[in-house]
């Protein structure tokens, strides 16, 4: 098959910046890319060609400003040349879709979420309805999001399908393994964590990520374990080092605690990101918001660590409690938070078992070629399916003017 995938105007593909979509495209293209022709459409960055052929892959980016209207012409003009995509996948944007089905009319398309972009302050009813008529298949990264689409639009029940994500399991080796041990003393060496038990967050700086609850939660864990440290890998937005008043909050939080208690990294390229996690003993993911589904936690269960986790939007779809790591449903307390931290760290045998499963999870459900799976199966099924409508150009315009007009007004 000819096949598009359109990014999102966020951030580049190959992921040099980070970002879940771009580290999901990046994963599955070479699996993607052995049996079919594919077109990667995304982002310009200054560290990359705005085209360029790599390993069969052809990669199309247009500067971020008025993102749309660029791919929107690159792929007329792909199609003026002949070039007609059997499939295109538009990656969590699910308005432009309609924009560029007008130029590329006889493909079908899919739409995949990562995000709760169905809800009203994202889209109208109206639009809604039209975006689900117009693709064959969506693709959600969780069951959750997926309910969040038919919760509010029924019509899209039948074509909805959750799709988890992964990782590469040649890049993320359990903490175990005996190939990583002398790398995990030399980074526990440099972050000045010898002998410690290091308790690790990896994400964000935001109040949506609960890292606060975490500090919050080591003031009983200090008590039980004086040798416990808190690894905070992570900036306010990936690449941006700005410290805000949450970040300097966080900061005064981790002083309160003692000398040395908490290390923050600050912002680590996403290329070494897998190697940061042979720092930990122990994984907290502390989301207080319904989270899509963090990808942090294939990532953790990769690299074998124990997971503690808040039941909260997907995550519990993969963290399954008692199995594969603790699901706290008590999420906003930190107490909860310190009483699974302690339990783990006092039971060696009980982390073990969770970490074993959880790197078992990893190899057998979540490395990007179980995922390439999944999404080719979702592809076929999107081939197989009647044609769904393109929507006039005329209407298109309306939905875009009536959703900038809203942005408009909640700005001011």
């Amino acid at each position: 098959m000819k096949i598009a995938l359109i990014c999102t105007e966020k951030l580049p593909v190959p992921p040099i910046r980070g970002g879940a979509i771009q580290v999901l495209i990046d994963g599955v293209l070479p699996y993607l890319n052995e049996r079919n022709d594919v077109t990667v459409f995304g982002i310009t960055d200054p560290d990359l060609d705005p085209a360029e052929i790599k390993n069969g892959i052809e990669y199309i980016r247009v500067p971020q400003e008025d993102y749309v209207n660029q791919i929107h012409d690159a792929l007329g003009l792909k199609f003026a040349e002949g070039v007609s995509y059997d499939l295109v996948h538009v990656f969590n944007r699910p308005l432009d879709v309609l924009t560029y089905k007008l130029v590329q009319p006889n493909s079908r398309f899919v739409l995949s979420l990562h995000n709760e972009m169905f809800k009203d302050t994202k889209i109208t009813q109206e639009a809604g309805e039209a975006v689900i008529q117009s693709v064959e298949r969506i693709m959600t990264v969780s069951a959750f999001i997926a309910k969040t689409i038919t919760d509010r639009f029924p019509i899209a029940i039948g074509k909805v399908q959750p799709v988890y994500s992964g990782m590469d399991l040649m890049k993320y080796t359990p903490i175990w393994d005996e190939n990583v041990q002398s790398l995990r003393a030399e980074l526990r060496g440099k972050y000045k964590v010898d002998g410690k038990k290091v308790i690790l967050f990896v994400g964000r700086l935001s109040k949506v990520k609960g890292p606060e609850i975490l500090l919050e939660a080591m003031k009983d864990v200090l008590v039980v374990h004086p040798d416990a440290v808190v690894v905070i890998v992570g900036s306010k937005w990936f690449s941006d080092e700005t410290i805000d008043d949450y970040g300097k909050m966080l900061r005064n939080l981790a002083k309160s605690l003692g000398s040395n208690k908490v290390i923050f990294t600050g912002f680590v390229p996403p290329i070494q990101i897998p190697t940061m996690y042979l720092l930990g003993d122990l994984f907290v993911c502390s989301s207080q918001w319904e989270e899509p589904l963090a990808r942090v936690h294939y990532e953790a269960m990769g690299a074998g660590l124990p997971i503690i986790t808040t039941n909260r939007g997907g995550n519990a779809e993969v963290v399954h409690h008692n199995l594969n790591g603790i699901v706290l449903d008590d999420y906003t307390n930190s107490k909860a938070f310190s009483e699974a931290i302690i339990n783990l760290l006092s039971n060696a045998d009980k982390a073990n078992a969770l970490s074993r499963e959880g790197r078992k999870h990893a190899e057998n459900i979540f490395g990007f070629e179980q995922v390439y799976k999944r999404l080719e199966n979702f592809y076929l099924t999107a081939m197989n399916t009647e044609k769904a409508e393109i929507v006039p150009r005329r209407q298109v315009e309306r939905f875009i003017n009536s959703m900038n007009k809203k942005k408009k007004k909640k700005k001011r």
